[in-house]
């Protein structure tokens, strides 16, 4: 099996990199971000002049009809680069939903919008349980004579403060394992947005739905547990392939610092203690990176599912978060200063490990499976073993 990118998605990944140095460079950024500011209003428009906005999404639905690999390739490098911008919660979340939705009712007027930028959505479904399975959705849809009606609250919901449009996850009422998912614009009756900056910097949104009445052309799938799944699937990937690019980020610019500090007369790196934990998060980088390339492939050829994505998702946690600790530690007290990336790659690395489950819950996800943990190695390379050298 071939890990490498194609020559196309590698020349992509050379002018998106190109255009976030000297656009996008981390002064940049933060300047940003004090200012108020959620994301770059050009940084979004030259992606939609870029293709990047359509990307992710079929052909039959005005993308470009890229892949799982496509979306990876263009995490990695946000990741690294710290982008705030809303790819992950308005076209892999949201954006990729609307799509499978086949273009009937409102969804497609929606993703033409969001296509030619002009709207951004967001991707409801967490209710502060810290568990990314539907089983937890405890928000109602009553079924009335012209739709639903909504009522529930929405947990860290990602690029909420901004979004034009929610995809939202909710339980029919009346049925016991039924689940809906419906486009709900942000701001129609009913609709309450309490945003906040999370500790990445980013920004992201509380929701309270108050009876809100949505109408029958807004269902995006009726038997709604399976579409929740590929969309919180979708996004784990992207969220692993961001990880993998912020790690990336850290043992760069870590080594770099061990090769120029110098501490009695020699540089900090050449020094037995530094090198073996340098040699450790490179460790932990490649594994990570591996496993990411890995599922993606898996993932593009169908044959992936719940099981791998829990593997993926904990593994990048508990090694992105070892190595944002090793760098900041290496670092010493600036590295978590604001003025440096450390401690900002390190802050994006605790949240991406929080979000739809953390480590620690996919731990135990992929404990509970039993004999899925078996499937799992008899059909290739054992992650669940890469999975437990960090357990």
């Amino acid at each position: 099996m071939n890990f490498d990118f194609t020559a196309e998605q590698a020349m992509m990944r050379d002018g998106i990199e190109r255009y976030l140095s000297h656009h996008h460079a981390f002064s940049q950024r933060q300047a940003m971000l004090l200012a108020g500011q959620t994301y770059s209003r050009e940084t979004w428009a030259h992606f939609r002049e870029q293709g990047v906005l359509a990307l992710a999404i079929p052909e039959e639905s005005g993308g470009l009809g890229g892949s799982v690999v496509d979306i990876v390739a263009l995490s990695e490098l946000f990741g690294a680069h710290l982008v705030a911008e809303p790819f992950l919660p308005t076209i892999v979340m949201a954006g990729r939903a609307l799509a499978r939705a086949a273009g009937d009712g409102d969804a497609a007027v929606w993703l033409a919008r969001i296509l030619a930028g002009g709207a951004l959505a967001a991707f409801a479904h967490e209710e502060g349980k810290g568990s990314p399975e539907a089983s937890a959705i405890r928000s109602e849809a009553n079924s009335v004579s012209r739709g639903f009606r909504l009522t529930g609250e929405k947990r860290l919901v990602l690029g909420g403060a901004d979004a034009d449009v929610l995809i939202v996850s909710a339980r029919l009422s009346g049925g016991e394992d039924s689940f809906l998912l419906l486009a709900v614009g942000a701001r129609e009756a009913g609709v309450a947005v309490t945003p906040f900056r999370l500790i990445d910097g980013r920004h992201a949104a509380h929701v309270r739905f108050d009876d809100v009445e949505v109408p029958g052309s807004a269902v995006l799938a009726l038997d709604g547990g399976d579409a929740i799944a590929a969309v919180i699937g979708d996004g784990m990937i992207a969220l692993a392939a961001e990880a993998v690019g912020a790690m990336g980020a850290l043992l760069q610019a870590t080594t770099d610092y061990a090769a120029t500090r110098k501490q009695f007369g020699r540089p900090i790196g050449s020094f037995q203690v530094i090198a073996h934990r340098l040699a450790d998060m490179k460790m932990a980088y490649v594994q990570a990176r591996a496993s990411l390339l890995y599922a993606a492939a898996l993932a593009e050829a169908g044959r992936g599912g719940a099981d791998f994505l829990s593997v993926l998702k904990g593994l990048v946690g508990r090694s992105g978060i070892a190595i944002g600790e090793a760098a900041v530690q290496i670092h010493g007290g600036i590295g978590m200063t604001d003025e440096l990336v450390i401690g900002h790659l390190l802050k994006r690395l605790l949240v991406i490990d929080a979000l739809f489950g953390d480590a620690d819950y996919h731990a135990r996800t992929v404990g509970r499976g039993g004999p899925r943990s078996d499937r799992m190695a008899a059909r290739g390379p054992n992650l669940v073993d890469c999975f437990n050298t960090h357990g």
